[in-house]
């Protein structure tokens, strides 16, 4: 995901940099327009694919439940109720569990996102009697994109003896302008891997996923009236969790036919817009920055993952970052990491939001004094790529066998790489 980087000044001011959707005024508040992601879903891809997932009901059928909502709570118990069935729904898909409700494929993540960006759309352009104010829209739609991202369905079983805990998250689909047809692995992954138990060589190991957002404004922390109360979400999400876990790791899709574990993550946002067409150039913007390192790494066990064969892809240890040396002005490529005093340009997952979680996650990792005890870090996988002949986005197909077979291999890699980071990192 995040192997792109971007130079400063390259994006600029030339892209937007703090969307507010354009609104309505009403006596309670506003009602915004669809956001960019929002209004894709308009397009024959996406409808092809909720309509070959049934998942073309989510939408129209949230709709009907909140035409029954006499106040602002009752509204919130729906969304809650609606948001959790719909990652449920999505996991049990995946894993083989209740109609598959048409022929695409049931590990698929994109009938996830695309219902999921109706169900917000719906919400985002709702009238109800009783009227909204823009803070309560806002905490209405962070209901729901919460619930319905597995982030509030972390649930692990009591300790018991050689039981270990493992949380994985995954991202969206993006650069969805490119090619409307794209599915992210490390969504497809969250959804095949939650709430399954891997054997490992020091017994089982229960694992728990959350999928996150393509945009900036969700892990900046903050409201806006755009993307909901999502703010630091990966801090929201996360902090409760590590001190209960075993090992973690943040997945993201990256470079082609490669897996990559990234060592160092770096303190800076390159530019690339996000899935609202949104860019930030800056610092990643953290809680208490007197004390933001401009680098975190990695306490995976990377060479044992390395060594261990996996699966068809590669893995790699990936050392390499960009930064400004110490007493410099100009960004540098460092194939072996960061040199003393160095700035953060890019961290070894690039300057996106891959990087960015990455960050956040080992940051989140070191303040609660976990260094030294937590393996956790970032895995890129390789690009799900469409197979020979269907590259071309205006006349392509939603699937093909060997994007089927890419993706199947990509998910049974992660999960091989987790068993492997169990077994590293766990007494006999």
């Amino acid at each position: 995901m995040n192997s792109i980087r971007v130079r400063i000044g390259v994006l600029g001011l030339a892209l937007l940099t703090g969307f507010a959707a354009p609104t309505t005024a009403t006596a309670a508040g506003t009602v915004p327009s669809p956001t960019v992601e929002e209004q894709r879903l308009d397009k024959a891809v996406p409808q092809e694919i909720l309509e070959r997932s049934g998942f073309d009901d989510v939408a129209p059928g949230l709709s009907r439940a909140l035409e029954g909502a006499r106040s602002y709570a009752q509204a919130r118990r729906i969304l809650v109720h609606e948001g959790s069935a719909l990652w449920r729904r999505a996991v049990d898909r995946a894993q083989g569990r209740g109609p598959a409700g048409g022929d695409l494929a049931r590990d698929d993540d994109r009938p996830l996102y695309w219902a999921r960006l109706g169900m917000t759309r719906e919400v985002r352009t709702w009238e109800p009697e009783f009227g909204l104010s823009d803070q309560q829209r806002a905490a209405l739609i962070d209901a729901l994109e919460r619930t319905s991202r597995g982030q509030t369905d972390v649930r692990y079983p009591p300790h018991g003896k050689g039981l270990r805990r493992v949380l994985v998250t995954g991202f969206d689909p993006f650069t969805l302008d490119r090619d409307i047809r794209i599915s992210n692995p490390s969504g497809a992954t969250a959804l095949a891997l939650d709430g399954t138990v891997i054997q490992t060589a020091h017994g089982p190991a229960r694992v728990e996923t959350v999928v996150f957002p393509v945009r900036w404004q969700d892990f900046a922390g903050g409201t806006s009236q755009a993307f909901g109360t999502g703010g630091g979400t990966v801090e929201r999400t996360l902090r409760p969790y590590l001190k209960k876990v075993d090992l973690f790791t943040t997945v993201s899709q990256g470079r082609v036919g490669r897996f990559d574990v990234e060592r160092t993550n770096g303190a800076w946002r390159g530019g690339f817009p996000d899935n609202d067409n949104i860019s930030r150039t800056e610092t990643v913007p953290v809680t208490d920055p007197a004390s933001q390192p401009q680098w975190t790494t990695t306490t995976l066990p990377y060479k044992e993952i390395v060594a261990a064969n996996t699966g068809r892809f590669p893995v790699y240890d990936h050392t390499e970052v960009t930064e400004i040396p110490a007493g410099g002005t100009d960004a540098v490529v460092r194939p072996d990491g960061p040199t003393p005093g160095s700035t953060a340009r890019a961290g070894g997952g690039g300057n996106y939001l891959s990087n960015e979680i990455a960050y956040r996650a080992t940051l989140l990792r070191d303040r609660l004094g976990l260094h030294g005890t937590l393996p956790g870090g970032h895995v890129h996988t390789p690009v799900l790529q469409f197979g020979t002949g269907n590259t071309d986005p205006a006349t392509g197909t939603v699937t093909d066998p060997q994007f089927l077979q890419n993706r199947q291999d990509i998910i049974a890699q992660v999960r091989a790489i987790l068993t492997v980071a169990v077994n590293a990192t766990t007494a006999g």
